[in-house]
């Protein structure tokens, strides 16, 4: 009776499980730029930055995988051999020790524990963005190209010093370069994610971070702030242009005429609280070449951009 019993719950379980398996991947949409109708984005690396990031991602999965399904398969296995109704199972109840077993249990966890220390020291040193060796001029000789990345409430302000030009809410560089960016932020915390390139990064109010990329392919790639910063966080995304190194020159050359600039007077006004809900862009000339270390130093000095709150009363 107990035998049947087991086997009906055993038969239903496997059809849940089934039926459950299309189910699931819907959650997987989150890894995509629009659900189920495009790629993986964190699966699709562009540069050799993001390919290490998903390698040794991979890695870490798959070792851990290692240990999870056969304890998984084992479990099942123990759980039915040596269930109750089970009498042809070996039972000694005068066993207490077994040196092969101490041998398994202690082996796996230490050769796991030494293999991921030691993927995870060469993956940090890999993707490092304060590694000298990765900031080094490529073999083609081309210097990286400087950006100076700072964030507002809620959008993005991209400056290219050396040429003297800023971009809002978009990012152009150039295939095959470095990019080496400094990053800041004028109002909170935010993280810069572009899932293709690079990895998440803070940028932290009146404090400095970097972060280094190289794109391979030409194309269109998403960026984020991937840290929640308030009512115009949902909209505050840029795309990041990469194209042929003869076709930035002229957009840079283009965008030194820009009939708009950028000082710090300027860039305050740009940095009152805008919910960027229509993705506009814009392109500034003659830019200052002190403005990512103005912003700095205004926040350390308690500059603050107020958002304006809706008068009493308002819906």
């Amino acid at each position: 009776m107990l035998a049947r019993r087991y086997r009906s719950i055993a038969r239903t379980t496997r059809h849940i499980a089934r039926s459950l398996i299309p189910v699931s991947l819907m959650f997987l949409s989150g890894c995509s730029a629009h659900g189920l109708s495009r790629q993986f984005v964190l699966f699709r690396p562009e540069g050799p930055l993001s390919g290490a990031d998903l390698r040794f991602t991979i890695l870490d999965v798959a070792v851990m995988l290692g240990i999870i399904v056969p304890t998984a398969i084992m479990t099942a296995y123990f759980l039915l051999r040596y269930r109750k109704t089970n009498t042809h199972a070996a039972y000694d109840p005068s066993w207490s020790h077994s040196s092969l077993i101490e041998l398994v249990v202690w082996t796996i966890p230490l050769v796991t524990v030494a293999v991921l220390g030691y993927e995870s020291y060469k993956g940090t040193y890999a993707v490092n963005p304060y590694d000298p060796r990765l900031i080094k001029a490529a073999a083609s000789g081309r210097a990286p190209l400087a950006v100076d990345v700072i964030t507002t409430d809620w959008q993005w302000l991209f400056v290219y010093p050396k040429q003297h030009i800023a971009t809002a809410n978009e990012l152009v560089i150039p295939r095959g370069r470095k990019v080496v960016f400094r990053m800041t932020s004028a109002t909170v915390v935010n993280d810069f994610f572009i899932p293709n390139l690079a990895g998440m990064i803070d940028i932290m109010p009146g404090m400095r971070t970097k972060q280094v990329l190289v794109a391979d392919r030409l194309g269109d790639y998403k960026g984020y702030s991937a840290n929640f910063s308030g009512q115009g966080f949902s909209w505050m995304g840029f795309t990041t242009h990469v194209v042929s190194p003869s076709h930035f020159a002229r957009w840079t050359q283009g965008a030194q005429k820009a009939p708009l600039h950028m000082d710090y007077a300027q860039f305050n006004a740009f940095a009152r609280p805008t919910t960027n809900t229509d993705g506009k862009t814009a392109v500034y000339s003659q830019v200052s070449g002190h403005l990512f270390d103005r912003v700095i130093e205004a926040v350390l000095k308690g500059k603050v951009y107020t958002t304006p709150l809706p008068p009493p009363g308002a819906a």
